[in-house]
């Protein structure tokens, strides 16, 4: 029965896609007598057996070996597109993430978008999501895989822009889509390009055509470049960051797997193009330092939010430049501990957030204040959520942390004065929330806020122990990917101070956040140089203003150039022609007289000026043939 399950698991996107599909009856208004919920129990109940299914074969994978399942789904001439499968640990491990993460949210929304009136099409987004989720956790074929990115990239566009009567909602949704498309076009190229030197776009066959296939410099670099350039969208990283700030508009549910598996989606796929990285040095020191500005960058925005989910979007966007950072330096297993530890503390602070959102019907943090008595439940969460994405104490992060750093890695100081900053600029960000939203007197929007509905406490609980749970899997981990380039000699010196300086780094950001005074304002200061920074950091470096008048100008201008010579140089060549064609009817017309002989006349001028016109060239060559026979 095992074997039956694990071999047919190329069938659990369909779980959602068929929820999805039953949900419509609901979604367009045909139903309507029995309400949306039937909607909402059928997408959770597909979400459930996709759950049990993976959980089953993901048992059974262990004591068998890798396999593949493959589909050919078009050969011509040189060209073989195959959708292929893989049946491993990481994928079925990656299967349950999401599943698991993916069916709490959505028993979540069920207390959450419980008045809401379109709850059957939320859901029904809900199943087309996970469908897309669960095909890039088991896609082993780069082309499946970039036409799965591009419906979770379709998915987010609707999820985000959800509640379309409001219009700040709509400009969220078009800009994450328009984001994410830069980076997809520009990954499709990549695409394109490799198939071209030959390679089969099958993700465990990478790695021997980067050894085998070699590459001049230039293309090498081209192409991992262009490879880069679709997770960095997906992922939320410089310069394509922007959107998942703008995302957070969208329904918390969906927010809760946006911050959690879907830009770990994109991370993903990432890690398993990392042997086309080894091809160049560019590629790889791009991915370096797009984490590293991403990593500084969105550390410091955090600080400086005061929108509860705001300022935990951007450190997804931090911790996710850790990962495109590991991929850099080779060092794949740590990128996928990175992604698992990450995306179950993070979905567990959303799921607090949300409570929070909810019971207050406010985002700011600056408006809230003594819910520690009234939402101990919520509290409890958002701490336990917190130290799982600290190296503070012996959570999930904590391990992945110390794994990097036990010494089968090469690292230098670089790395470890880099984590220590994203460590401490989270426990300040984070310590700060907590604080202003559970600690102090109770304010105006916060006296009366009770605890969540048992839909939203029942996954927010159940998330709990699983993040308490969490550091097993760093604990136990195998490293089922090894580096495809050889080690350096460790450092020794920086993994002996490693875990004690990050431990440091971790109370002092804890104690920074703590000393600071909590004013209810928390907002703007009224000294000049400290409300300069501030604003700095709050309207993310003016990134959006800078496009504004770099990109978005340079296209408006470009725009304005081609609408000039459309109108002015096209169009005006065509009223030309069609102007000169009146002229000459209108002269033409007069000739119209009636009488035969005119026309005789006319026909013959016309004919005598073809001929001449015809023979004129010739005439020339036989007059010279006869001057020649005279001479």
């Amino acid at each position: 029965m095992a074997e039956l399950l694990l071999k047919s698991i190329w069938i659990a996107p369909f779980y959602g896609l068929l929820g999805a599909i039953l949900s419509l009856p609901w979604s367009l208004g045909i139903i309507r007598r029995t309400g949306p919920r039937p909607a909402a129990y059928i997408n959770i109940l597909m979400t459930f057996i996709g759950f049990v299914h993976a959980t089953i074969a993901l048992n059974y994978i262990w004591s068998i070996p890798t396999e593949k399942l493959v589909f050919h789904w078009l050969e011509v001439a040189d060209l073989n597109l195959t959708l292929a499968v893989e049946l491993s640990p990481v994928s079925l491990g990656a299967l349950e993430l999401v599943t698991g993460i993916s069916l709490l949210a959505q028993i979540y929304a069920l207390g959450y978008m419980e008045k809401d009136w379109s709850l059957a099409r939320f859901f029904s987004l809900m199943g087309f999501f996970e469908a897309a989720l669960v095909g890039i956790a088991l896609s082993d074929s780069l082309f499946l895989s970039y036409g799965l990115l591009e419906l979770l990239t379709l998915s987010t566009y609707l999820l985000v822009g959800f509640w379309y009567a409001q219009p700040l909602v709509v400009t969220a949704a078009r800009d994450a889509f328009l984001t994410k498309r830069v980076g997809d076009i520009v990954l499709l190229m990549g695409i394109v390009a490799m198939s071209s030197y030959g390679a089969d776009l099958n993700f465990s066959d990478l790695e021997s055509w980067a050894n085998t296939f070699p590459l001049h410099p230039l293309t090498a670099a081209l192409v991992g470049l262009s490879l880069i350039a679709g997770p960095t969208g997906k992922c939320a990283q410089f310069p394509l960051n922007l959107w998942l700030d703008e995302a957070m508009e969208g329904p918390n549910p969906a927010g809760i797997l946006r911050n959690s598996i879907v830009v770990s989606a994109g991370a993903y796929v990432l890690i398993k193009l990392q042997p086309v990285f080894t091809l160049s040095p560019v590629s790889s020191d791009a991915l370096i330092i797009l984490g590293t500005v991403t990593v500084i960058g969105t550390s410091l925005m955090a600080i400086a939010q005061i929108d509860i989910k705001r300022a935990l979007s951007h450190s997804t966007s931090a911790y996710l430049g850790l990962v495109f950072i590991a991929v850099g330096l080779g060092q794949v297993d740590i990128a996928f501990l990175l992604l698992f530890t990450h995306a179950i503390a993070k979905a567990l602070l959303f799921m607090s957030a949300g409570a929070v959102i909810l019971t207050t019907s406010n985002q700011n943090v600056t408006e809230m204040g003594g819910l520690w008595s009234r939402m101990p439940a919520t509290a409890i969460a958002f701490v336990v959520g917190s130290a799982g994405l600290l190296a503070l104490t012996p959570m999930g992060m904590f391990w992945t942390f110390q794994r990097w750093f036990n010494g089968s890695w090469d690292t230098d100081w670089w790395l470890l004065a880099l984590l220590m900053f994203v460590n401490a600029l989270s426990a300040i960000n984070l310590t700060r929330l907590f604080r202003v939203i559970f600690l102090g007197k109770p304010q105006m929007k916060t006296r009366r806020a009770p605890e969540v509905n048992w839909q939203m406490a029942f996954p927010m609980v159940s998330l709990t122990v699983v993040t308490l749970l969490a550091p097993l899997a760093p604990m136990g981990w195998n490293l089922w990917l090894s580096p495809n380039a050889p080690l350096l000699v460790p450092n020794a010196q920086v993994t002996q101070w490693a875990m004690p300086l990050l431990i440091a780094s971790g109370v002092l950001g804890c104690i920074i956040a703590t000393a600071i005074p909590r004013r209810k304002t928390w907002a703007r200061s009224s000294q000049v140089v400290v409300r300069f920074f501030q604003d700095l950091l709050a309207y993310d470096f003016y990134i959006d203003r800078l496009y504004q008048v770099t990109v978005v100008a340079g296209v408006s201008l470009l725009a304005k150039f081609t609408a000039w010579i459309d109108r002015y140089v096209v169009d005006g060549l065509v009223n030309l022609v069609s102007l000169a064609t009146i002229f000459s009817g209108n002269t033409l017309k007069y000739n119209t007289t009636g009488k035969s002989q005119f026309y005789i006349l006319t026909m013959v001028l016309g004919i005598s000026i073809l001929l001449w016109s015809l023979l004129n060239g010739q005439w020339s060559i036989v007059t010279n043939y006869w001057s020649s026979l005279i001479q």
